[in-house]
């Protein structure tokens, strides 16, 4: 078993002595959906797989917190957004705004990529190199602005 599911299963038993209702809770769904895929594929999850995991659950916590914030429901925006903090706890350090553009420009410069329409191909190295540390909206985002 990798580090950050057991990490996972201890800040689990760890919130519950502690009587931290809430953490315990999101953490429980967390380790829901791993045991949903380690089921469903009939394997161990990687640390990479549990971090995919861990993203998809961010991105659908700032989908569901946009939208509470739009409808004026900022009491279940707030909850999401509790949510997604804890998440973001078990991600791999992010790497800044300056990181992020000079990884993204190595990675132009080695595909000779010139223009928009090489977007598909940089995206799909891109989001392979910086897997666990940028999202693809923000990996996007800097491509677009590097390639104008």
């Amino acid at each position: 078993m990798d580090k950050l599911k057991i990490q996972i299963q201890d800040d689990i038993k760890s919130a519950m002595k502690n009587r931290e209702k809430f953490k315990r809770d999101t953490l429980r769904l967390l380790a829901s959906a791993m045991k949903q895929i380690e089921v469903d594929e009939r394997k161990e999850l990687s640390d990479d797989e549990v971090i995919k995991i861990i993203q998809k659950q961010i991105k659908q916590r700032n989908d569901s917190a946009s939208q509470y914030k739009d409808g004026g429901r900022d009491d279940l925006y707030q909850k999401e957004i509790d949510e997604l903090k804890i998440f973001e706890g078990y991600l791999p350090q992010q790497l800044s705004d300056d990181e992020l553009t000079e990884k993204v420009q190595a990675i132009i410069t080695n595909l000779g990529a010139t223009s928009m329409k090489d977007m598909g191909k940089i995206m799909g190295v891109a989001s392979k190199e910086l897997q666990g540390v940028a999202d693809g909206k923000r990996i996007n985002m800097c491509v677009k602005s590097i390639l104008g």
